[in-house]
């Protein structure tokens, strides 16, 4: 099942402020510094394909996976998308227990945790989804677009599965909670192991739980072999969000 949508992003962008009142048009007086609020709505298109397990029921709360794909898949046509990943195995004919989204970025843009956001609340809002299911994996830039939604939205997720990418140290704290698996291919010339090496130790040295996968012999390609693994879609689903837990602040 493929659904095309348009999704409008509704972003509180915030200033220093400590009088909530003052708007951008109301003048400073001059010699004065004082605080201001600015509220603006950010519109943004994705295109995106959406999989609904073929016994979908509403009576039931559904798994969700998001899935983002690589930079060479970026553009305005959804078969991209079906390049690798999920989706390719969805089109090949595979059924999966979960639903599955699988936005497409625009060109020569890379995935925004904002607009990933939105598009998740949509889905969320449209379908009867577990909240407390809900994982993201990615690929390459997809990779990258995982850690930074992660850290973006940590209490959201059950579980991540950043394949070759890498992230910000400095946020790994932020993931103490959140169980996460790892892969990479030794012989990657594009994104070095050591990406995923270093985000894997930040985070375990934070208290957290990420383990990382290694295929000794593969270069960029870590994520057919990984997508293929029926381990990884157990171990996926059995994760589920923790309760009562606060992630630490940015």
């Amino acid at each position: 099942m493929k659904i095309l949508c348009v999704v409008c992003v509704v972003a509180a962008v915030w200033g220093v402020f400590a009088n909530a009142g003052r708007g951008a048009d109301e003048a400073v007086p001059p010699g004065k510094q004082q605080a201001a609020r600015l509220q603006t709505k950010i519109e943004v298109t994705l295109d995106y394909l959406l999989y609904v397990p073929p016994d979908y029921d509403k009576k039931e709360a559904w798994p969700l996976v998001l899935f983002l794909h690589g930079a060479g898949e970026r553009g305005k046509d959804l078969e991209r998308v079906k390049r690798h990943g999920p989706p390719k195995l969805v089109e090949e004919g595979k059924n999966f227990p979960f639903l599955l989204v699988s936005p497409q970025c625009p060109p020569d843009h890379w995935w925004n945790p904002l607009e990933l956001t939105a598009l998740l609340d949509q889905v969320v809002a449209q379908y009867k989804v577990d909240e407390d299911r809900i994982y993201v994996t990615g690929l390459s830039m997809g990779g990258f677009g995982t850690w930074a939604l992660a850290t973006y939205t940590p209490e959201r997720f059950a579980a991540i599965v950043p394949i070759c990418g890498g992230g910000e140290v400095l946020t790994a704290r932020r993931l103490v909670n959140l169980p996460i698996w790892v892969f990479h291919g030794a012989k990657d010339s594009v994104v070095p192991l050591r990406r995923s090496q270093e985000m894997v130790d930040a985070v375990n040295q934070a208290g957290g739980h990420a383990r990382l996968t290694v295929y000794p012999e593969a270069g960029h390609d870590s994520w057919t072999e990984t997508y293929n693994n029926p381990q990884l879609y157990r171990w996926l689903l059995e994760q589920r969000r923790r309760p009562n837990t606060e992630s630490p602040t940015r």
